[in-house]
């Protein structure tokens, strides 16, 4: 009788061994992330619309600002550059309002992140497995800090030269009820086109807070591959290659970083009606362009 339940026996072990064996060489990554980060950098190369380098247009002038902060209205991981807009893998969409008349991005639910921050985190499992040649970001707002002249208004002889912060709007269209600058605050109630800025600084003991609109179309979105997969104008889908494509397998068990580094290089430009290479407000310098000028993604 012993020996009938022998075989029994052996192929019960047996089983368990290999369920043990499959069960150590199961992936566990449902906690796994994809973090996007923000990095901004003056140096990097200057870009146009193109992808291709653009040096500042005469009779302008432009500066590197000194970033605080900045947010984001889609990222989208794009395989091959005849993938349009909108057919990659959409990873992320900002909240959007009928508010001011139009939809629009809803600043009041944006998101915000600064310099090696990170503005974005997706689980493994939100993002399809694939081989990622181009990353394709909506930037959305931005706050910065840049250098401006000031007059004395007692004494007009005298300058100085301020460091002001500037709150700018580069999304397709933006619904503000009010926001903050740096300690001013600026009612709207409404919409905003991509181009919209708002500054503050302070000389000689006065507080001076300005706004104003760049012109249509004048904001810089690098897009190296619109012959190919264009952005409609006025949005501000800036589109950046991976130096090697991202692949993800799904199979991944630690985060996975993504670097996104941001060109600021000359990003603050001014028609500069004086000449002097300065952005002087009072002399008839105005704000043409506050776009990114190029946008390089790499996995960390």
């Amino acid at each position: 009788m012993k020996n009938k339940f022998i075989p029994f026996s052996i192929a019960a072990i047996s089983l368990f061994i290999v369920s043990c064996k499959k069960s150590g060489n199961t992936i566990n990554n449902a906690n796994v992330k994809v973090n996007f980060i923000f990095k901004f950098d003056s140096t990097q190369a200057r870009l146009d619309n193109l992808g291709n380098p653009a040096p500042v247009a005469a009779g302008h002038a432009a500066q590197s600002p000194r970033f605080n902060t900045m947010s984001a209205h889609y990222l989208e991981l794009t395989p091959d550059e005849f993938t349009m807009l909108g057919s990659g893998d959409v990873l992320y969409r900002a909240a959007e309002t009928a508010a001011g008349g139009d939809s629009a991005i809803d600043f009041s639910k944006a998101q915000f992140a600064g310099n090696n921050d990170t503005f974005l985190t997706v689980p493994l499992s939100s993002v399809k497995p694939g081989s990622y040649k181009w990353l394709r970001v909506s930037l959305a707002y931005q706050n910065y800090n840049v250098y401006v002249r000031l007059t004395n208004p007692i004494l007009p002889s005298q300058k100085l030269t301020v460091d002001a912060t500037v709150a700018s709007f580069i999304g397709f269209d933006t619904y503000l009820s009010s926001f903050k600058i740096k300690d001013s605050t600026l009612t709207v109630n409404g919409n905003r086109k991509q181009g919209f800025w708002a500054i503050e600084g302070s000389a000689f003991g006065y507080g001076a807070v300005d706004s104003g609109q760049a012109p249509p179309g004048a904001t810089t979105v690098p897009n190296p591959i619109f012959a190919t997969s264009p952005i409609p104008q006025g949005s501000c889908v800036v589109t950046g290659p991976f130096g090697s494509p991202l692949v993800i397998t799904g199979k991944e068990t630690s985060d996975i970083n993504v670097i996104v580094s941001l060109s600021t290089n000359k990003s603050f430009e001014w028609i500069d009606a004086d000449h002097n290479g300065t952005y002087d407000p009072q002399n008839g310098d105005q704000v043409v362009n506050m776009g990114i000028r190029g946008m390089i993604p790499s996995k960390q």
